[in-house]
């Protein structure tokens, strides 16, 4: 009876902020912080995690206060409830005709694929439907200076209009969420690159000092060498004095 009347809340056109708001006090956000800066990290995940981009340490087990200050885990059936509602996460776009509504232009192939080898420039589709509406929309303002009781069909062709406009940008989400999914990979390849561009530059910086170094050892040990050199013949110089003085 309390989940049915907590759904028929979540349903509602404007519905109340969940009950679980009250625990998100300062006290409790510094008590689970703690707990999660306690909790062991992997050797994977030594670097701090960004904040914007990865999900905080999921915690096993915690006080009954702190567990709606972690979010839930990921749907395992890819079903999610939203504002009381089922949502599927794997929903595919419905056509036109589906929904009942009139499709003005020919269904284009998709994005990704090439059956037949054509491919429908969807762009000049798009270009007919815009120049469509901006007709229609002078003929709308033309209706209502002459006779603004004949507007309700005007309008319904407006409304078809933009609906398939809109249907046929939709049709370019997977595509677009590809790419982009391309663009970050391609951001993450560069950023790798340059790492590794940089940490062989510093290799070669490093090699240069211990080179440099070993040089300035062998010159030092050369020249005191060198300096043991002239010591042993002076050294040998002045017994050689003393035997033609004494000898």
């Amino acid at each position: 009876m309390e989940e049915q009347q907590q759904q028929n809340v979540l349903a509602a056109a404007f519905p109340a902020p969940p009950p679980f708001w009250q625990s998100f006090t300062p006290e409790n956000l510094s008590s689970i912080s703690s707990l999660r800066a306690a909790e062991p990290q992997s050797s994977s995940s030594k670097v701090e995690p960004d904040s914007a981009t990865e999900l905080p340490i999921r915690l096993l087990e915690l006080p009954a206060e702190l567990r709606c200050l972690q979010p839930p885990e990921p749907p395992v059936e890819g079903i999610y409830r939203c504002f009381g509602d089922l949502y599927n996460m794997n929903d595919p776009l419905p056509n036109l005709e589906e929904q009942g509504i009139q499709q003005l232009y020919t269904p284009p192939l998709t994005p990704t694929s090439n059956t037949g080898g054509k491919h429908t420039d969807r762009a000049l589709i798009l270009k007919r439907i815009a120049k469509s509406l901006l007709l229609n929309f002078l003929e709308l303002v033309g209706i209502m200076s002459v006779n603004p009781e004949q507007y309700q069909e005007k309008i319904q062709d407006l409304r078809t209009l933009f609906i398939n406009f809109h249907h046929l940008l939709n049709e370019y989400r997977p595509h677009q969420a590809r790419e982009s999914l391309i663009q970050m990979m391609q951001t993450q390849l560069e950023r790798s690159r340059a790492e590794t561009q940089g940490i062989r530059e510093m290799k070669m910086k490093v090699e240069g000092i211990l080179e440099g170094l070993s040089q300035a050892k062998l010159a030092e040990e050369k020249e005191n060498e060198e300096r043991g050199n002239e010591v042993v013949e002076d050294g040998r110089d002045v017994w050689e004095a003393l035997e033609r003085e004494f000898g």
